[in-house]
């Protein structure tokens, strides 16, 4: 039973959108919703200790039990109406029922604000692939476009995540696209390189020419050059697997 989990909650969409979640939860005022959930639950029972008092044949602590439930269930939509019989009774049922709507009203319009983040965010380059065993496009030149051309054949199934700080996706559909700069070790991070079965650094020109075999072997991969990419500055090979010796300036 834990496989299928494991494989479920491993699948990129649900990464996806666990990423998206944990980004929005830490903008989020903690103090104020817990304050919310105060309010509301202190409501309830305010409610509930009202009607109680309110119907005479329910002034017990079984009674504001029962009561306490019905306020509940009639926040949710659940509610005996014939519960109550006093017209105080019936005031505090309404005002139950108007405040459900609204706690539904206030969940749907947080979970349709959800979706359009998620979306936005993912249009513009700033989610998170969710993929492993694939392959990490870090920069984009000629030579990236012709190799994303090839890995899109129908024989190749690797997934393929490009990492370049362009406003939109360069390498079309079938490829996700991360914006950010590949010295960023967040950005590395978003294109899932902890995961990744290999990386491929294409710099636009030679003022990335960082030390880019260190950052992206530091995370434990292998790091390909594809012709024509420019090498790091002096860097000592890392043992997994050895780089290609280098050509002098």
């Amino acid at each position: 039973m834990l496989n299928p989990l494991r494989a479920l909650f491993a699948a990129p969409f649900l990464r996806r959108v666990g990423f998206h979640a944990r980004r929005i939860g830490g903008q989020m005022d903690r103090h104020f919703f817990s304050s919310l959930l105060t309010a509301i639950t202190g409501f309830v029972i305010l409610t509930a200790v009202v009607v109680t008092l309110l119907e005479e044949e329910k002034r017990t602590f079984a009674g504001f039990g029962s009561s306490f439930y019905w306020a509940i269930t009639t926040v949710i939509g659940s509610g005996d109406a014939s519960y109550v019989s006093s017209p105080g009774g019936f005031i505090i049922g309404w005002l139950l029922a108007f405040f459900g709507v609204a706690i539904v009203a206030a969940l749907t319009g947080a979970v349709v604000g959800f979706v359009i983040d998620c979306l936005l965010k993912e249009g513009q380059g700033m989610g998170a692939a969710g993929y492993t065993d694939h392959i990490v496009v870090c920069g984009w030149n000629e030579t990236a476009r012709d190799l994303i051309q090839e890995l899109k054949g129908d024989e190749f199934t690797t997934k393929v995540v490009v990492l370049h700080d362009l406003e939109r996706n360069p390498a079309g559909d079938g490829v996700y696209y991360v914006g950010g700069d590949f010295t960023s070790t967040d950005d590395l991070e978003r294109t899932g390189i902890r995961e990744a079965s290999s990386a491929i650094v294409f710099p636009s020109d030679r003022s990335n020419e960082a030390d880019l075999r260190s950052i992206l072997a530091g995370h434990g991969h292998r790091v390909d050059r594809a012709p024509g990419a420019h090498r790091g500055r002096g860097q000592q090979p890392d043992a997994r697997p050895p780089l290609p010796p280098r050509r002098g300036r």
